[in-house]
């Protein structure tokens, strides 16, 4: 099950059916099947709130997700914040609603074992959140 809730914000304009059938068309390309995923959107401050808390880190983001997987069951907590989302949007010249569908599915890749942090990682991790829109 997939829930969406929003904290400190207006719920994005996002559909939830449609969005949850993509979640798990993009799982089922990695062999995974989708079990408990929360989304939170938030704004600036409640995700710089959770990277203090639970990452020690002291500055904003687009995304948080937290990896409670178990075999090839997707289960995790994805925060994000639309107040960075729309600024990332903004300073990259890409659409707002393309850019969060962007970070939606770039938690759902986490999960799904993509890393972006080391060396040619953020490559295939982009390379991974462009094939999954286009299959959106």
């Amino acid at each position: 099950m997939i829930t969406y809730n929003s904290e400190n914000v207006k719920f994005p304009n996002i559909k939830r059916r449609e969005t949850t059938a993509w979640i798990r068309r993009v799982a089922a390309t990695y062999g995974k099947k989708v079990g408990e995923v929360g989304y939170l959107f938030c704004d600036d401050e409640k995700i710089l709130e959770v990277n203090r808390e639970f990452l020690q880190h002291d500055y904003y983001t687009d995304i948080i997700t937290f990896d409670y997987c178990e075999d090839d069951t997707l289960n995790g907590d994805i925060v994000i914040s639309l107040d960075t989302v729309r600024s990332n949007a903004q300073q990259l010249g890409k659409d707002y609603d393309e850019e969060l569908h962007r970070v939606i599915i770039h938690g759902i890749l986490h999960l799904c074992g993509q890393n972006d942090k080391g060396p040619g990682e953020r490559e295939q991790m982009e390379a991974a959140e462009d094939k999954a829109l286009a299959i959106r």
